[in-house]
């Protein structure tokens, strides 16, 4: 196997165990257990693109944007760490969080207000969150154009079979029905808690360190 290869491997395994679409599938079937399939399916795909455009954003020109705007990598898994903790407080609690659901005035004023959630927290940062794009930017340092290609093939694949995973959570949520819906969703809600509490950690000693 050439380095090319390697690379790629090397590359897609890491946004892999960082994306975790099984996981993720089940995250999907709580955020999204009042939406109808063609509404799911659009959210899926909403979320994966948003999450392409922003990887691919912070692959291509991400230090040069830490750089305009005076932002750390540590800061910035804090605010990722307190948002991901504050969706799975309220999913623990059985409740629908304003941060991924949109209030009964924001239905009224748009039709398409329940796709917001592909934004945040799906596509932004359960899909595009500090990790992924700590190694978006740590697999392009030398941001050469065949390594900015790879990584951007091995992510967009990433992102189709996250895709794959979301639909195929419709089936899933069919066989569990409500009761196994809610279930999924507290212990995400309690998974999400975690994994924010383990960012805001990360991002805690960064800062220390810097």
């Amino acid at each position: 196997m050439d380095n090319t290869a390697v690379h790629f491997f090397t590359v897609f395994m890491a946004f892999f165990a960082i994306m975790n679409p099984v996981a993720n599938g089940s995250l999907f079937i709580g955020l999204t257990q009042d939406n109808d399939s063609t509404a799911r399916s659009l959210i899926a795909l909403r979320a994966v693109a948003v999450a392409f455009i922003i990887v691919s954003a912070f692959a291509i020109g991400g230090r040069e944007i830490f750089s305009i705007f005076g932002i750390t990598l540590p800061a910035f898994r804090i605010a990722g760490g307190l948002m991901i903790g504050a969706i799975g407080y309220h999913m623990l609690q059985g409740e629908q969080s304003t941060l991924c659901t949109p209030s009964n005035d924001d239905n009224e004023k748009s039709s398409g207000a329940a796709l917001d959630m592909a934004i945040t927290p799906l596509g932004m940062p359960v899909l595009a969150g500090p990790g992924t794009i700590a190694t978006a930017m740590n697999y392009t340092a030398e941001s050469t154009v065949a390594e900015i290609t790879r990584v951007l093939a091995a992510f967009g694949l990433m992102c189709f079979i996250t895709f794959l995973a979301f639909i195929g959570g419709q089936w899933l949520a069919k066989v569990l029905g409500q009761n196994g819906i809610k279930v999924i969703s507290r212990l995400m809600g309690l998974i999400l808690a975690v994994i924010g509490v383990q960012m805001l950690i990360a991002g805690v000693r960064g800062a220390v360190a810097a």
